[in-house]
């Protein structure tokens, strides 16, 4: 597999397609906004410039990197010889079915529809197509060109031949692929998505403030961030839209999201992304300074 189409130029995917670029694959990435296009390639060599500066890359390298991704706003104009594409859209069920629809009509035959979907039926992903077989979730960890983890998810119809494919290609791309079947969350957002919900639970009870809850974490349980922290980073609008995956797949009131989440992605407070959530981003891209509506 040498061409790589990547869907969605957005945080996941411009990282999905650095990643797939820096090791050598020409890179198609489409979105249907060529604002998204252009701030995702930026992101991209901003990104490749930090790489620089620690002395793990040559700007030779660097050029390399972006010469191999092309960007498109139609799916139509860069998918007719592609070996694998990755979708990377909004966490979305019917989007992703539309998105999947498109790209089995487009593809050629042996080209494997993969999807970075973090949670969302692999098995119901694939019903959208009429290759299930070649159909496979490969869910990276952002941000993408650091973090090593890759959960690759089996449909009930992904083939041997699909999945041992994207394994190998995952070791390729530098990462270290772990083997998931398919139920909702999988298994990183099974475990963090209660965990952050709990968090916010203990917020809204006033067990304790936003540092408070992210420093007990940080320094009892040796996490890098606070559930809070990680939640503003991961946006709250994904938060709750993999909670609400988890409570109608599982039908268990423990993924019901808490009231507070709902609250605040309706009041736009999607975090880091947004400017607030938790904390306020307002002067800072760090979790330096608690939200207004939090703060004592």
């Amino acid at each position: 597999m040498k061409n790589i189409v990547v869907i969605g130029a957005g945080t996941m995917g411009n990282g999905i397609a650095h990643t797939f670029a820096q090791t050598g694959f020409k890179v198609n990435l489409v979105d249907i906004s060529q604002q998204a296009l252009d701030k995702g390639i930026a992101t991209i060599t901003k990104n490749l410039d930090r790489i620089i500066i620690k002395g793990n890359l040559t700007e030779e390298q660097k050029e390399g990197t972006l010469n191999n991704i092309s960007t498109f706003t139609k799916l139509e104009d860069c998918s007719t010889n592609a070996d694998l594409i990755v979708e990377a859209a909004t966490e979305n069920l019917d989007l992703k079915l539309k998105i999947f629809k498109q790209m089995d009509e487009l593809a050629p035959e042996n080209c494997i529809l993969a999807t970075n979907t973090s949670s969302i039926s692999i098995t119901k992903i694939a019903s959208a197509t009429n290759r299930p077989d070649k159909v496979i979730g490969m869910h990276f960890m952002n941000p993408v060109p650091i973090m090593k983890l890759v959960e690759i998810i089996k449909g009930y119809s992904t083939s041997k031949e699909t999945f041992d494919q994207i394994y190998e290609m995952s070791i390729t791309l530098g990462k270290t692929p772990t083997e998931v079947n398919d139920y909702p969350g999988f298994v990183a957002n099974r475990i963090l998505m209660p965990m952050i919900n709990e968090a916010i639970e203990t917020l809204y009870n006033g067990v304790a403030g936003v540092e408070e809850i992210d420093t007990v974490m940080k320094l009892g349980m040796a996490h890098p961030m606070g559930p809070l922290q990680l939640a503003d980073f991961i946006g709250l609008d994904v938060c709750l839209a993999i909670l609400n995956v988890m409570y109608d797949g599982f039908k268990n009131p423990k993924y019901a999201p808490n009231p507070l989440l709902v609250n605040m992605v309706m009041a736009g407070k999607l975090g880091a992304k947004s400017g607030e959530g938790f904390y306020d981003y307002s002067e800072s891209k760090k979790a330096e300074k608690v939200a207004k509506m939090f703060a004592k």
